[in-house]
């Protein structure tokens, strides 16, 4: 099936799934949710397979054995590429777009950092941040308190250089 957008019964379907999460609602409704979120979703991660890689999609069911939250059904309905680092969910609030890496390897992390401290990739990456920032997407992921060890405190891209990881998002 070719991917024609995510129909708004999709966002219909998460509000109501927010007001009422339980079996009885998912169970009278699980064919919404396979016709108007998990189709499209299919449909959307098919078509962008080739530039993003394969998606996965994540499953609606929560795992609440160690949580104090026990709604069992997940909000929203998200896929992720993870040789892109790109994620793209649906929700009651709408489509949510994100890019980066989400989970580093020490390498990775060194590699990230070597590119920051270096002029001309440094400088560049600070342009592409402060750009999105301006446009009203966030920069975030994991960071340290301090500069890391092996870096001056007083770093021209320091706040750079704490970043473990690095997304970026639009809500």
């Amino acid at each position: 099936m070719p991917f024609t957008g995510i129909p708004l019964a999709a966002l219909d379907f998460y509000e109501a799934l927010e007001a009422d999460n339980t079996k009885v609602f998912w169970t009278a409704q699980k064919a919404v949710y396979e016709d108007s979120v998990r189709a499209p979703m299919v449909a959307l991660a098919t078509q962008l397979e080739p530039e993003f890689g394969p998606g996965k999609l994540f499953r609606p069911y929560r795992d609440v054995r160690f949580s104090a939250d026990k709604t069992p059904y997940k909000t929203s309905q998200g896929a992720w590429f993870d040789e892109s680092g790109c994620y793209v969910q649906v929700s009651a609030a709408g489509l949510f777009l994100g890019a980066g890496r989400w989970r580093a390897e020490p390498a990775d992390v060194a590699r990230l950092r070597a590119a920051i401290d270096a002029d001309h990739t440094g400088t560049q990456l600070e342009r592409i941040v402060a750009g999105l920032a301006a446009s009203g997407v966030q920069v975030s992921g994991e960071k340290l308190t301090r500069v890391p060890a092996g870096y001056p405190k007083d770093h021209p891209r320091a706040e750079l250089l704490k970043h473990k990881t690095m997304t970026a998002h639009e809500d």
